[in-house]
């Protein structure tokens, strides 16, 4: 239950990692850097120009670790994973609740409440933590019109009506994402969600950390039995693991955005850790892809009580937990899914 601590990052272009006895070895420039225990090890997570030896995806997929390929911004490219020991059972459950639209929109309506829940903390957290202000008002207006819509997602809506009401209500939270920077802000500027590429360094940033967040919400689903191609909220599509993304969605603002938040106005990251690429996107280096990581990593380590178990643990291991109830609710052990709710 603690591999989520246990994730090997390499970052450096051109690192080449190789199986040696139970190890891992991470070889840079014909040099030895790095010797890790493959019993210590839940996950790899390779950026850029990094390879893996055969032997070592091998060992990997028999011991159930799963070594993922991303792009330097961070996009997920590909995984190697070994048999899937998940329960078929589940998995037919699953498959059997995806092709109910009605029990679908169910389930995604709990993901939209707590995506939508946990916005509205981030937004009450820092009207208390900064000074009356007209930023401040503007914060507690979309607050409140969060309040307002999440009192408005009843049951007998579809599919269609939540994935409207998640979209209108994710850009109430965007219009006022600005005002949370209050360090540093001639230079991280805001001014809307864009990706593929990120066009300024904010957007850089969430873009980068959620794909972090997805990796390690789809490991979550795969080792509690899940399928995390087959989502709810996001349909199926070749490539994309749609439960994942039906999962990561109550856990954005509390390990993505708070962070990329707290980096920027701690001046933890710099804006001269940001270069423009040719084709207009921007294009993190590697100190700032490190630091980010590194913050990434100690977030997961804050202790909280769960908000539905009442049980202390930390944030990293919410995914897991969440991923566990959500098998729970779809065996019937439980008569709907309880989104993860953060205070």
């Amino acid at each position: 239950m603690k591999q989520h601590l246990n994730t090997l990052f390499v970052f450096t272009p051109g690192a080449y990692l190789r199986k040696d006895s139970e190890t891992v070895v991470v070889r840079i420039e014909r040099q030895n850097k790095l010797r890790l225990p493959l019993l210590n090890l839940g996950a790899i997570v390779c950026f850029g120009r990094v390879t893996c030896s055969p032997f070592l995806l091998g060992a990997c997929a028999e011991r159930g670790i799963a070594v993922s390929f991303m792009t330097e911004q961070g996009r997920f490219l590909a995984a190697v994973n070994g048999f899937t020991p998940g329960n078929v059972l589940l998995r037919r459950e699953q498959y059997r609740r995806a092709d109910d639209l009605t029990a679908s929109a169910e389930i995604a309506r709990a993901c939209i409440i707590g995506k939508l829940a946990n916005y509205r903390t981030v937004l009450r957290r820092a009207v208390r933590d900064q000074t009356a202000s007209p930023a401040t008002e503007r914060l507690e207006g979309v607050a409140t019109r969060l309040d307002t819509t999440l009192r408005c997602l009843n049951p007998s809506m579809n599919l269609d009506q939540l994935r409207g009401v998640e979209g209108d209500a994710t850009s109430e939270y965007f219009s006022v994402f600005n005002d949370l920077i209050v360090a540093q802000k001639e230079k991280f500027v805001f001014s809307g969600r864009n990706r593929r590429p990120p066009l300024d360094p904010v957007n850089a940033m969430l873009s980068f950390g959620y794909a972090m967040l997805t990796n390690d919400v789809r490991s979550a689903c795969e080792a509690s039995g899940l399928d995390a191609a087959v989502g709810f909220l996001h349909r199926d599509r070749p490539g994309r693991p749609s439960l994942a993304l039906d999962l990561i969605e109550e856990f954005r603002p509390v390990l993505v955005d708070r962070l990329v938040l707290s980096l920027i106005n701690r001046q933890q990251v710099k804006p001269s850790g940001f270069q423009v690429d040719p084709g207009g996107g921007i294009r993190m280096d590697e100190t700032t892809r490190r630091e980010i990581v590194a913050a990434y990593q100690k977030r997961k380590l804050e202790e909280i009580v769960h908000p539905f178990l009442g049980e202390k643990m930390t944030l990293g291991l919410v995914p897991h937990i969440q991923a566990r109830l959500f098998a729970r609710h779809l065996r019937g052990d439980s008569d709907a899914y309880p989104p993860f709710n953060w205070k």
